[in-house]
């Protein structure tokens, strides 16, 4: 019946339909027969980051919001050579960050010039004092943080000890070494009990130690001694040599540890020195102990220069352990690295991998060729991602969220643009950026970014032929 109708319709109407040979076209040209799509978000609820390049959609980001349902884990890495926005970004968020009230943010800033540190200027705007750490200063009523502080548990002060130690001499402690370091603390901590004990009355025990001690173990006095001369000679660097005066007394007093922002400033250590691990390792374990409550508020740890961590065993220990005790009482730990090759390629590439591995986010800006590839192999990126790093202009990277990969604008308020470009910043931005350089270069990433895409539609350029019809 349906074959009689059309040819009926066909005789009285003519033929209404035309038949159209196929057409062979490739891949490359077929492309324009599919909408345009970009990648879901990261939902509404957080800190505005900017937008989403191929979209134009906002991008929003908050660790804490994502956590249990996108991210695994709270913690992020900040990647990029200098110049291409990691300080405007860090500053912006923790700016956005502390306007929800159950926010607090610790800041370890060890970059600075004019003889302050980089975040001193926000630190000002909130109201903030940082803690400077100079040892020049340190004798004249500067800053101290003891080590012994009864508000660290003695087991803590034990692992810090140890750390300190262990970080100075560039080797583990041996048993006869650890032993006598135990026993000095413990005596130290039984017999002074009306002020606070300090590294001075380590090193006295350590150098004359009791024969009480050396008969606990059935050993003789002058062994006790020897075991615990080289631990007693590091601690004496805190005491009296080029890191006098920030350790060696009580903690100074009206350190606000329940002001939104602290931040450390430690611009005034040699970035380069074994001081800076030393620090590192003291200010993580005194802020473990006295800082991270179940208070239910959400804490920010930032760490600037973060491989000097990362690339030593000792610390990166102590901080894997911060990373996993800190993630149940809400702790966000951001590190930021210019080069990943300066932690994976360092003397604690084990440590390195367990806390790159702790970090869901990884944002990178701008890098050469060939540390994008060494980046996205490390990092698991996907080819289009490392092919387009090398081309990102400042202010534009790549963002990993547990997998979901886009590529993000940062955007900064008028407000916030005086606090963010400064001429102490010179080693993130030469100065302010105006609107129409920001245009010119986020049209200039646009077209490099539709380009990647369309080679990763086309395979890498080796398009295959189809027949359409």
């Amino acid at each position: 019946m349906t074959v009689l109708t059309e040819a009926f319709t066909a005789f009285v109407l003519g033929k209404v339909e035309t038949t159209r040979m196929p057409v062979r076209t490739s891949t490359g040209q077929a492309q324009a027969v599919y909408l345009p799509t970009a990648a879901p978000g990261l939902g509404d609820s957080g800190v505005i980051i900017g937008r989403e390049v191929y979209s134009g959609k906002g991008y929003i980001y908050d660790p804490f919001q994502l956590y249990g349902q996108q991210l695994p884990a709270p913690h992020w890495l900040v990647l990029g050579e200098s110049g291409n926005g990691k300080s405007a970004l860090e500053k912006t968020y923790v700016l956005r960050q502390l306007r929800f009230r159950d926010r607090q943010v610790v800041v370890l800033d060890a970059q600075g010039e004019d003889g302050v540190g980089e975040w001193n200027l926000i630190a000002q705007e909130l109201g903030i004092t940082p803690i400077r750490l100079d040892p020049m200063t340190a004798m004249d009523d500067g800053i101290r943080l003891n080590p012994l502080d009864p508000a660290i548990t003695s087991t803590g002060q034990l692992a810090l000890l140890r750390t300190i130690i262990e970080v100075a001499m560039g080797h583990g402690l041996d048993e006869r070494s650890g032993f006598a370091l135990k026993v000095a603390h413990a005596y130290v901590r039984e017999t002074i009990t009306t002020r606070q004990p300090v590294l001075t009355d380590i090193v006295e025990q350590l150098r004359h130690p009791e024969a009480e001690s050396a008969e606990a173990m059935n050993v003789d006095i002058d062994d006790v001694r020897a075991w615990g001369l080289d631990v007693a000679l590091v601690l004496d660097r805190l005491v009296d040599g080029d890191l006098r005066g920030m350790f060696d007394g009580p903690t100074t007093v009206g350190i606000d540890l329940d002001a939104p922002l602290i931040v450390f400033d430690l611009s005034h250590i040699d970035r380069n020195s074994i001081a800076m691990p030393i620090l590192m390792a003291i200010v993580g374990v005194w802020l473990e102990h006295t800082w991270i409550r179940p208070d239910r508020k959400k804490r920010i740890f930032l760490v600037e220069e973060a491989w000097h961590i990362i690339n030593s065993p000792f610390v990166a220990q102590l901080f894997q352990r911060l990373l996993k005790f800190g993630r149940r009482l809400g702790l966000s730990f951001v590190a930021v690295v210019h080069h990943l090759s300066d932690v994976v390629d360092g003397a604690a590439a084990r440590e390195a991998a367990a806390i790159l591995k702790m970090a869901s986010t990884r944002t990178i800006y701008a890098q050469k060729a060939d540390e994008a590839r060494a980046t996205g192999q490390v990092l698991g990126l996907p080819r289009w991602a490392v092919e387009i790093i090398p081309t990102l202009t400042p202010g534009i990277a790549v963002w990993d969220v547990n997998g979901n990969v886009q590529v993000v604008k940062h955007l900064i308020t008028e407000a916030e643009r005086p606090l963010v470009f400064t001429d102490r910043a010179m080693t993130e931005s030469s100065g302010p950026i105006l609107p129409e350089d920001l245009q010119a270069a986020e049209w200039e990433t646009e077209q490099r970014a539709a380009l990647i895409d369309q080679q990763r539609f086309n395979g890498s350029a080796e398009s295959s032929e189809s027949t359409v019809a």
